[in-house]
Parts: C-alpha cells; sequence; structure tokens
C-alpha cells in the first residue's frame, strides 16, 4: 500500500519518489529488521538497566531540533534532524524512551504507585518536560499520544482510578487550554465540527479523504488504481494512506486492515498479560498501546471521526524513523514473549 500510495509523487518529482523509497524500504524497513533481530536476540532486562540514560538521551535528542543548522523545518513545523542527506524524526525514538523509563520507574514504585509521589507526580513531571518540548516544534499530536499511553501504563500499574481519572482530566484541560490559545489547533476543531464549510481551505484534506473512502466502495477500484492519490489527496503516503487503501481495496480491504491491528493488539496484550514480572508487563503494554491509539488516531481522522491529527499509520504510512523504532519495539515484545514460554 506504501509503494501504491506513493506512486502520487511519481506523478510530479521522480527524484523525490526514489528518496521516499530510499528512506521507507532502507532505512526505515531495513534497519529496523537488523534492530528488531537485535532487540529480540538482547535480554529484556538491559532496556530496564539503562532506561534513564535511554529517556534522558531521547529528551536530549528531540530538543536539538532547535539547534540551529542541526534541526530542520518542514511544513512550518520543526520536527526533524537533518544529517546530509539522511533525515530522521527524534520524537519516534522520545515515544519509546518514555515507555521504557516509566515502566521502570513503575515496576520499582510497586505497590507505591497509589501514592501521589510515585504515581501522578513522576508522570506530571515527565509530561511537563516533554510538553515544553513538543509543544514549541509544534507536535501536539505526539504529545496526547505520549501522555494517553502514560495514563495507560499508570492504571496497568495498580494505580487507583481515582488517580487515573485525575490525571486524565488535568489531560484534558492541559488540551483544551492549548487549543483555546493555538490559532491552527482550532482551526481543525472548526473543520471538525463543520467540515464542508471552507472545503478548497482547511477542510481540503478531510473532503478529499471521504470521497476516495466513498469512491472505493465495497471492493475498491483496485490495488493501484487510486485517483484521489493524484495530486488530490494531501501526502498520499503519509497522513492521507489509510483513504488510499479504502479507495483501492474499498470497504473488504478496510475491515481488513482493521481486523489485522486489532489482532496485533489482542495478540501484543495476552503477551504482556502473561509476561514473567512487573517491568516486562508494563512495557509490553506500553508499545502495544501507543501502536494502537496511534492507529485508531490515523484512522479515525482520515475518516472523519476525529478531527485531524497527521500522525502516520504504523506500519504502513511514510516515515523512515517510525518504521525502524516501532520495529525495534516489536523485537522487545517477541523477545519477552520467547522468555515467557522458556519460563514455563
Amino acid at each position: 500500500m506504501f509503494v501504491s500510495a506513493s506512486l502520487g509523487i511519481l506523478a510530479k518529482s521522480e527524484k523525490t519518489f526514489y528518496s521516499v523509497l530510499f528512506s521507507q524500504l532502507v532505512l526505515g524497513l531495513g534497519l529496523g529488521l537488523v534492530g528488531m533481530y537485535f532487540s529480540l536476540k538482547i535480554n529484556y532486562k538491559f532496556w530496564r538497566k539503562y532506561a534513564f540514560w535511554i529517556f534522558l538521551s531521547s529528551i536530549l535528542l528531540t530538543a536539538a531540533v532547535f539547534i540551529p543548522n542541526f534541526g530542520w523545518s518542514h511544513g512550518g513545523a520543526l520536527r526533524w534532524i537533518k544529517l546530509g542527506p539522511v533525515s530522521f524524526q527524534p520524537v519516534e525514538i522520545l515515544k519509546f524512551g518514555f515507555i521504557i523509563y516509566f515502566a521502570a520507574w513503575l515496576s520499582w514504585a510497586k505497590n507505591r504507585v497509589h501514592d501521589f509521589r510515585f504515581g501522578i507526580l513522576p508522570l506530571g513531571v515527565m509530561l511537563g518536560i516533554i510538553a515544553l518540548i513538543l509543544f514549541k516544534q509544534p507536535d501536539t499530536k505526539s504529545f496526547i499520544l505520549i501522555a494517553m499511553t502514560g495514563i495507560s501504563m499508570l492504571f496497568i500499574s495498580g494505580a487507583s482510578m481515582k488517580n487515573v481519572l485525575g490525571v486524565g482530566v488535568g489531560a484534558i484541560f492541559l488540551l483544551a487550554s492549548l487549543v483555546y490559545f493555538t490559532p491552527y489547533l482550532q482551526e481543525r476543531v472548526k473543520t471538525f465540527i463543520h467540515p464542508s464549510v471552507d472545503p478548497q481551505g482547511s477542510a481540503y484534506q478531510i473532503q478529499q479523504s471521504l470521497i476516495a473512502l466513498g469512491s472505493g466502495g465495497i471492493f475498491g477500484r483496485g490495488f493501484g488504481q487510486s485517483i484521489q492519490k493524484f495530486s488530490y489527496l494531501p501526502e498520499p503516503q503519509g497522513d492521507s494512506i489509510f483513504a488510499v487503501l479504502g479507495e483501492e481495496l474499498g470497504f473488504v480491504g478496510v475491515v481488513g486492515a482493521i481486523i489485522l491491528y486489532l489482532l496485533f493488539v489482542l495478540r501484543g496484550l495476552r503477551i504482556a498479560n502473561n509476561s514473567p514480572d512487573l517491568f516486562s508487563r508494563l512495557l509490553v503494554s506500553g508499545i502495544v498501546i501507543l501502536i494502537m491509539l496511534q492507529s485508531f488516531m490515523h484512522i479515525a481522522s482520515v475518516s472523519g471521526v476525529l478531527p485531524l491529527t497527521g500522525v502516520p499509520l504504523p506500519f504502513m504510512s511514510h516515515g523512515g524513523t517510525s518504521l525502524m523504532i516501532y520495529l525495534i519495539a516489536i523485537g522487545i515484545v517477541l523477545q519477552i514473549s520467547k522468555f515467557q514460554y522458556h519460563t514455563k
């Protein structure tokens, strides 16, 4: 689906097309599979031992986008680090680093997570640091994903529902305040509420996405036969790839893709439930929940259920850094799965 959706770029620029393919298939998939192999071989306790340094390094790396001539801006957002011909998005590493460190912290706190000092306060401090960096870029969607994953991990660790709801309400209040003071977020919310008000402006992407999904019908136009990916859908290989999937494979293809993601989540949660200790359970849960939330946000925003977020669809959308990190994370999940069976 990624290669098919990328044909829309080929129609505009052959050089850009091959650059996108290289970053996704060689850097993302190639290095990701190598990373997955090594993470599958490394005992999961290694990640707990170096959790703090991994998280700190990911924080510093994400903040490094603000260094002149080091950070790279695209589409009005400063989210990339450029090293010669190669660029990557450090926030994908930050998501991974946060999950590792928070899992290590909660497994250390154990029964004390219901205490404000060991549950809500550490999560609030971590999210506050992350917010300072991501809101400046701006990258609200990544913060939402990290915050929701953190709240879910706090609940799984045994924190009281009262504390979890308190953090959730605080996060919603923070997000509402951010929307109130940020014009581009206000525009997205208005477009979500009234998607037909400005079809050639702010509502253009959602309108084109709905046209693509609707024109796919039951069985789709056929693989590679999307019309919308040619000059109509913005970022057909990225933010709009699910619309291309719906147009080419139809309702059947859309349902099939959703079922694959659901099976992935169910299998991941089963591995988490059977994990040998609290750290491994929280680590697997965090990885699976993050991928689940990101998948849901992409599908829901493309289909008009949520405001447009611009998050990539895991394992399918363009994003070499995202694909590489997620494959490494899957290696960890597989390693823990392998370990639990060896111990039984």
